[in-house]
């Protein structure tokens, strides 16, 4: 298996002002690094920050303190977990979140958020403790056009290339 990335905490400066609460340097020091379950797992596990609890229909923008430094030519995919989309139809609201290698050179320096919604139709409310996955990053190499010539720096994220 080619290793082609490491993920690593923002600063607390950059944590800090992206998460509007008053216990964030508190959530920073307990930041976990995202990390496979077992050795066939595709995906690398993003667990949450602090306490989420989410009502039918509610929508969460979640701070992770994560950034993802990957090689030129791979891309980095977030899902929800399979088991809270199956039992609370959990949704990203961009659908898959994805992390360009070079959006941890941004002045955000990469900071990924992850905004989820409830989506249940089954009027279930969703509690997500401190420290548990809620959400997954798959790694995938991709390719280019041959007459692709691209020089565009990025700087920022949600849109920031248009």
């Amino acid at each position: 298996m080619r290793r082609i990335a490491k993920f690593e905490k923002v600063s607390l400066g950059q944590f800090k002002s992206g998460c509007d609460r008053a216990d964030a340097e508190k959530i920073y020091e307990g930041i976990k690094l995202p990390h496979r379950a077992t050795k066939g797992s595709a995906g690398y596990d993003f667990y949450a920050p602090y306490d989420i609890k989410l009502a039918p229909g509610e929508t969460a923008k979640i701070p992770t303190g994560i950034r993802a430094l990957m090689e030129e030519g791979w891309v980095l995919k977030i899902y929800p977990r399979s088991g809270l989309g199956f039992k609370y139809r959990l949704q990203l609201d961009n659908t898959v979140g994805i992390i360009d290698s070079d959006y941890s050179q941004s002045d955000n320096e990469g900071h990924i958020f992850i905004k989820i919604t409830n989506d249940t139709n089954q009027g279930k409310t969703l509690e997500i403790p401190e420290g548990i996955g809620f959400a997954q990053g798959i790694f995938l190499e991709y390719g280019i056009t041959v007459d692709d010539n691209a020089e565009g720096i990025r700087n920022g994220g949600f849109g920031s290339t248009t």
